[in-house]
């Protein structure tokens, strides 16, 4: 068989694996969730105060090391024909995003408690 077959077709079985496995997995907690006492709904719609401080501290970093990827490749490397070094600064700002949006949830959270 030609790998030209075969590509459509395993794209199109994962997409199904992944779809199936979320809803079963998501019954599968329901039912857990039922068994012990609890309602699944209160659960689902819990907030998230956090959230909006974690995605904008994500994207600041990705943006930041985006930036420090460009100066570098432009002004001190000479080559645009780094794409690893690209992905590495934009993980790398987005992890430490992450980081201080860990940090200042902890912060907040210990000063609540005194």
């Amino acid at each position: 068989m030609d790998a030209e077959i075969l590509i459509p077709i395993l794209i199109s079985l994962g997409l199904f694996a992944m779809i199936f496995g979320i809803y079963y997995l998501r019954n599968r907690e329901a039912t857990a969730m039922i068994e012990k006492g609890m309602n699944p709904k209160e659960f689902a719609n819990r907030p998230a105060p956090y959230r909006n401080l974690k995605n904008g501290l994500l994207l600041l970093g990705s943006g930041i090391g985006l930036a420090l990827a460009y100066l570098i490749t432009q002004y001190v490397l000479h080559d645009d024909e780094n794409p690893a070094l690209w992905f590495a600064f934009i993980g790398i700002g987005g992890g430490l995003g992450l980081i201080g949006s860990y940090r200042i949830e902890k912060k907040e959270l210990l000063d609540k408690r005194d």
